[in-house]
């Protein structure tokens, strides 16, 4: 397992902030009251280990196939229905969308290989990821691969909690499935729009891990 870049930082200053508060509270708090000091020290560091654990990434044999769909997110199923599409393909698509809880392992990788055909970021709300309306309205960035099965579309959503989308990838860049397409910070959630033929491998409120569990196959 390693600590994924965008974490970094953060984990830093956090590092600095869990230092600062327990020296302050062993100089002022643990002579006349160390139960409460114990109790900031479990509580702190409690908050540090989940923060580092949220910038995890897992060593995992990738599923590598290019008659299949790889799920591009750890998390659970939360929607598989046929939708409109306004954005890219302006017609009818399968949708399948994977929530994640800010448990899950938020590095988003790619479904298929084959060229970044459309890459776009768009503004928006931050409304819960689960609520049908964040696919079209919440912060989100947009991206389609075309594979030699068609174009996938996939969209990483900001949520309520998550602030920040990043995405690695650009028009005309050649990419491998399973191999990084970006990250998304406290919990969001990552739609993927199939395209005509590809049979879904995955059921509802089912657990899925991005780059080994897989989507859809053609």
């Amino acid at each position: 397992m390693t600590i994924h870049k965008e974490g970094h930082k953060t984990i830093a200053v956090s590092a600095f902030v869990f230092a600062l508060i327990n020296l302050v509270s062993f100089y002022f708090i643990s002579f006349h009251q160390p139960w409460l000091s114990w109790i900031i020290f479990i509580i702190t560091l409690g908050l540090l280990l989940f923060l580092i654990s949220f910038f995890r990434v897992p060593s995992r044999k990738l599923t590598i196939d290019e008659n299949a769909v790889v799920c591009p997110a750890d998390g659970k199923v939360v929607v598989i229905e046929e939708m409109f599409d306004e954005e890219y393909f302006k017609d009818k698509r399968l949708q399948v969308s994977i929530f994640m809880s800010p448990a899950n392992v938020h590095q988003n990788l790619n479904p298929v290989s084959g060229n970044v055909v459309y890459s776009q970021y768009h503004k928006g709300k931050y409304l819960v990821a689960w609520n049908p309306k964040s696919s079209t309205e919440n912060e989100r960035y947009t991206v389609v691969i075309s594979s030699n099965k068609g174009e996938i579309l996939v969209k990483q959503i900001a949520g309520a909690l998550a602030k920040r989308i990043v995405n690695y990838l650009s028009v005309g860049q050649k990419v491998l499935q399973s191999e990084e397409m970006g990250f998304i910070k406290f919990g969001s959630r990552v739609d993927v729009l199939l395209p005509a033929g590809a049979r879904v491998s995955v059921k509802l409120n089912q657990a899925v891990q991005g780059g080994v569990t897989v989507l859809a196959t053609f």
